[in-house]
């Protein structure tokens, strides 16, 4: 499908081209840059969880829309048969569409979706429209659509809520397991975080929990404030040779969504969504006024034994490892992308990187 603009200058949707697998090849791991002690799962992606899938529908008519929707997909989750889940609100100045029912009754019954902001609010309804139609549903009378969101404003015209029915259910269609695309892709199109242009970032760790091994991926859509650290060392646009940034008001938010096959209940899946928000102090986020930083992890099992609390230290630890790592894949595959307004963002480049890194010892 072409990228050039239609002339009804709505934005061109390149779900089909950017399915998982699509995504630049620049990781942190590739570079030495891979965090903690556990090993990945074979794609280092939240898609390594058995059962999970993702889907990328991305919007692009440049310089004026730079948008899209993600979609996270567990296998048979619905008002039948919820999966448990938690979550955690770092910052709750933001829209996550699904929050009260999730922290009440401790479930997801749809996929998880995210967006722009102020698309969110169409995303679940198309998200509803598309559960309902499942096999077996035509009974279903309540249903709680999940929808994250992250502003994109300063790169996207999200005024004009470009995102629409059809790509929500492209992203939700096309959802596919392994590898998974990252940067300006999807929900990530036009995010930016600590100075550099972001997106979509994924990674994952197998760690033992109690008697046998677990596995949990992540899935981070960036959009914060802040300045990168690397390695414990502020990494700016200029140590990088990008042009200087002026400060602008922290109001991007960030989603970080965690799945995992370990037995877990949905308070231990609350710790979970937790590290998941601190892990993004680890990385420089500012956590201002104006962002969102919600965790949520979901299990993809109801175990009928819970694994013990004092088990769970080294699932934290992979948690944390693996957001720091997402965060760093997500600036790492991202390209460059001009806004409307002219502001221009760059990813983070990966040999200028290790060259500071390297210069700073």
């Amino acid at each position: 499908m072409s990228d050039t603009p239609r002339p009804d200058a709505s934005p061109v949707s390149r779900a089909d081209a950017l399915r998982p697998g699509a995504g630049p090849s620049v990781r942190a791991r590739g570079l030495g840059l891979g965090a903690g002690p556990f090993p990945t799962g074979p794609h280092n992606a939240i898609t390594d969880v058995r059962g999970v899938r993702v889907g990328h529908t991305t919007l692009s008519e440049p310089p004026r829309v730079h948008s899209g929707v993600t979609a996270i997909v567990p296998e048979r989750v619905g008002p039948e048969h919820p999966l448990p889940a938690g979550m955690f609100a770092g910052n709750g100045y933001g829209k996550l569409i699904g929050a009260t029912q999730i922290a009440e009754l401790g479930a997801i019954e749809t996929p998880v979706l995210l967006t722009s902001t102020l698309s969110a609010f169409r995303a679940a309804d198309a998200l509803v429209g598309w559960a309902l139609e499942q096999p077996g549903r035509e009974r279903v009378l309540s249903l709680n659509p999940v929808v994250g969101e992250c502003n994109d404003g300063l790169l996207s015209d999200i005024r004009s809520r470009p995102v629409r029915e059809e790509h929500v259910r492209a992203a939700l269609d096309g959802a596919a397991a392994g590898p998974v695309a990252e940067g300006c892709v999807g929900a990530g199109t036009g995010t930016t975080a600590l100075g550099f242009k972001a997106g979509v970032g994924t990674s994952s760790r197998v760690v033992p929990v109690g008697e046998g091994n677990a596995v949990v991926g992540v899935l981070v859509q960036a959009n914060f404030g802040g300045v990168l650290r690397v390695r414990g060392r502020e990494v700016t646009p200029p140590d990088v040779g990008l042009p200087a940034r002026p400060p602008v008001a922290d109001t991007g938010s960030c989603m970080v969504v965690a799945a995992t096959d370990a037995p877990l209940d949905a308070r231990q899946l609350g710790r979970v969504a937790r590290r998941a928000v601190y892990a993004l102090g680890r990385v420089g986020a500012s956590f201002g006024h104006g962002s969102g930083d919600y965790g949520l992890a979901f299990g993809t099992r109801r175990p009928d034994r819970t694994a013990a609390d004092a088990d769970l230290d080294p699932l934290f630890r992979a948690v944390l490892d693996a957001v720091e790592e997402a965060v760093l894949n997500s600036l790492l595959a991202a390209t460059t992308v001009r806004g409307p307004g002219g502001d221009v963002l760059h990813p983070l480049p990966g040999k200028a990187l290790l060259d500071h890194l390297a210069a700073a010892r």
